[in-house]
C-alpha cells in the first residue's frame, strides 16, 4: 500500500522526533492513506513554517509487515479511540508497546468536540455521538524505529 506524509520538505529518511506538541497517538512519524489529507497537511505546514515548498512524500508499506509489528487499530472514532487520543493530548498516556497506531485523525471539526469533552462540557457518550457521523480520514503513527524501517521512500511530489 502507499502511505503519504505531507510536509514542507523532502523526507526521504523518516525519523522519530520527540514532539513538543501532544499528538493523537503520541510522538512518532505520521502518515495517511489519503493523498488529499497529505496535500492539505503539506499546505498547512508550509504556511505555518513560512518556509520550503508543500510536497507529498510517498512511501510503500507492505501489508504483511503488519504481522511482524505490534499494531493498535481503531476502526472508528469511538469511546476507546477518544480515551486514547485524550490521554495522548493530555500527556498522560502510558509508555506504549505499539510500533504503529492506526485510526481516524482528529481534525478541525473533531477538535472542538474533543476539547469540550476534555473540559467536561460533554460526557463521553455525547462526545462519541458527535464524533461518529463525521467522515474522518485515517492516520498511521509509526512510533518505533522497527516500524519506520518498514517504510520504503518512493518519491516527493510537489503540490
Amino acid at each position: 500500500m502507499y502511505l503519504y506524509h505531507g510536509s514542507n520538505m523532502l523526507v526521504d529518511h523518516p525519523k522519530l522526533l520527540l514532539n513538543q506538541r501532544a499528538l493523537d497517538f503520541g510522538a512518532g512519524f505520521y502518515l495517511t492513506s489519503s493523498r488529499d489529507q497529505a496535500s492539505r497537511w503539506a499546505k498547512t505546514v508550509t504556511r505555518r513554517r513560512n518556509s520550503g515548498d508543500a510536497l507529498i512524500n510517498v512511501y510503500t508499506f507492505k501489508d504483511e509487515k503488519l504481522e511482524e509489528l505490534m499494531v493498535l487499530r481503531f476502526d472508528t472514532a469511538d469511546s476507546e479511540w477518544l480515551d486514547y487520543v485524550v490521554r495522548n493530548r493530555k500527556g498522560t498516556a502510558a509508555e506504549t508497546a505499539y510500533d504503529i497506531v492506526i485510526g481516524p485523525v482528529a481534525n478541525d471539526s473533531t477538535l472542538p468536540v474533543i476539547d469540550d469533552y476534555m473540559s467536561g462540557v460533554y460526557t463521553k457518550e455525547e462526545a462519541v455521538k458527535r464524533l461518529l457521523p463525521q467522515k474522518l480520514t485515517d492516520q498511521y503513527a509509526f512510533l518505533t524505529e522497527k516500524a519506520i524501517n518498514c517504510l520504503i521512500f518512493e518519491k516527493g511530489e510537489p503540490i
